[in-house]
């Protein structure tokens, strides 16, 4: 890719002053030949464009948690799991894990730096004669990990949207839109598809659309903050209730009522290892995407804690916000104490949630495209194919999004559906992510070490507590929200999740385990379609 090609898609980077200069997504023929090279050393051909630079990553891993949206559209697990306490400290413990993940990751990522991401990691870190089948079991669990959290994003959004738009009442407690469940289900589509069209039309915008998220949050971060304690209509807890109250309501015991309801913290932060997607687009992969990954858990975790506190602060009745399938918008409006107000703070989250969408929709598609190249998924032909004009693997992208859409019917039988969604992708991806650290660390880290980002002696520790956690949160988010439990209010994220797996051990007994070679070695192309 000559330069005169970058400069065509972001004409004005050299005249944004000498304080972009550093993210400015230009770059030399050189470092291009670099990256590639690099890549083809690893077996494959450099297919997309490279125009996103370190902070522009870094922002895109924002968009992907999206916190606040992240955080609002499931707040209704801690509130149910144990309140205040649940809130603050679950997202702080949840957000303390996530940097030996991201980091234990970004070990691995400075050595393997392409978009089919964990379960080529996986791959090359594996002994031989296990190999095919660890990367096959991670790049199912990655992919369905990525497809159903860009499911539960869009659903959420939706739910979210609903919420929001009856802040305004016809009457006491009735909102103006019914919310049923066609309502739902079309507006989930028209949401589906606009970030599908986004993705696939604004892909050479996407970088600086991520870019300007930041900024976005931040200032309606702020802008919520002050006005909600300001105003705080039904007025404001202390600081003991804020930091130290805690009140379940799951009917589980207080310890694990708890842990069910980190699925909140989890679920924001679950995005964390789906940048390494993006690394065949990046200048410099082995560096900027591990040093991404990392940085945007402590932007994470101080966003996420500009939100939740002064939401906690106006927190009205919690066994009344129970009831609410998204308690966020009526939080709000008690703040303000005006339908209107309220509306004018949500906007933000509501553009965020629209933002989150396109990021997730694209590395989807990147992580499906990626595993479809090396064979993996049935009619590999098909999606493995890049569309040249639009530079997107537009084929793996329509698959991701019908997929998304057919499991959305699921919301007709329960209203439980988006539990189901969220859990199932946080359950596939923390697995995913998991596979090639266990193995690393079993291993000995051999491999890490030629990395740019080696933890040394460090590193073990990171790697224990991730692994940890991982054994932890699935049989966790496996969990009903509450008990007693009823065919509405079931957790139905195991089903979703042992469907995923006995459709790839079918597969893989079909076809895979005498077709499937596994990722390229060495430069030696192996795509079996």
């Amino acid at each position: 890719m000559a330069d005169s090609d970058v400069k065509h898609v972001f004409p004005s980077a050299s005249t944004m002053g000498s304080k972009l200069e550093n993210f400015s997504p230009r770059l030399s023929t050189g470092e291009t030949e670099t990256a590639d090279q690099l890549l083809e050393n690893l077996g494959y051909k450099p297919e997309l464009l490279r125009n996103r630079s370190t902070l522009q990553v870094a922002f895109m891993s924002f968009v992907l948690a999206s916190i606040p949206y992240g955080l609002a559209t499931t707040l209704i697990f801690p509130l149910v799991g144990g309140g205040p306490v649940n809130i603050i400290w679950g997202w702080v413990a949840v957000s303390l894990i996530t940097v030996c993940v991201a980091a234990s990751l970004g070990e691995i990522t400075s050595v393997y730096p392409t978009a089919g991401g964990v379960y080529y990691q996986a791959f090359m870190l594996a002994p031989a004669n296990w190999r095919r089948v660890a990367s096959w079991t991670c790049g199912w669990l990655y992919v369905v990990g990525n497809i159903t959290i860009t499911l539960s994003v869009n659903f959420g959004t939706t739910l979210f949207f609903v919420g929001c738009i009856n802040v305004f009442e016809k009457e006491p407690g009735v909102g103006v839109l019914e919310g049923s469940n066609y309502q739902v289900f079309l507006l989930f589509v028209a949401v589906t598809l606009l970030c599908n069209a986004v993705s696939a039309l604004g892909n050479k915008w996407l970088p600086w659309l991520d870019t300007a998220a930041i900024f976005w949050t931040f200032a309606g971060v702020i802008a919520m903050m002050v006005t909600i304690l300001a105003i705080a209509k039904n007025g404001r807890h202390d600081a003991k209730y804020v930091f130290g109250k805690f009140e379940n309501s799951s009917g589980w015991p207080d310890g694990w009522s708890f842990c069910v309801g980190l699925l909140h913290a989890a679920y924001a932060t679950s995005s964390t290892g789906m940048i390494i997607s993006m690394c065949e687009e990046v200048q410099k992969p082995s560096i900027q995407v591990p040093k991404a990954m990392v940085a945007t858990v402590f932007i994470n975790t101080f966003a996420g804690l500009l939100f939740l506190i002064p939401i906690v602060f106006v927190l009205p009745n919690i066994q009344g916000l129970i009831l609410l399938p998204q308690p966020v918008p009526a939080i709000i409006t008690s703040a303000v104490g005006s339908p209107g107000g309220a509306i004018g703070l949500l906007i933000p989250l509501m553009v965020l949630a629209l933002l989150c969408g396109v990021g997730v929709t694209t590395a989807s598609s990147r992580c499906t495209w990626a595993f479809a190249r090396d064979g993996a998924i049935p009619g590999s032909r098909w999606w493995m194919k890049v569309n040249r004009r639009l530079d997107v693997p537009l084929n793996a992208m329509m698959l991701c999004m019908v997929v998304e859409i057919v499991l959305g019917l699921i919301y007709f039988g329960s209203t439980a559906a988006f539990n189901a969604f969220s859990g199932v992708g946080v359950i596939c991806l923390t697995a995913s992510y998991a596979t090639p650290i266990a193995i690393s660390m079993f291993t000995g880290r051999k491999q890490v070490k030629t990395g740019n980002f080696y933890l040394g002696k460090f590193g073990y520790f990171l790697n224990i507590v991730s692994i940890a956690w991982s054994l932890l949160a699935l049989p966790l988010f496996c969990m009903p929200l509450s008990i007693p439990v009823t065919a509405t209010t079931a957790n139905y994220a195991p089903v979703v999740f042992v469907a995923a797996t006995a459709i790839s051990s079918i597969w893989y007994w079909a076809w895979g385990h005498k077709n499937y070679a596994g990722p390229p070695v060495q430069g030696q192309h192996q795509h079996n379609q």
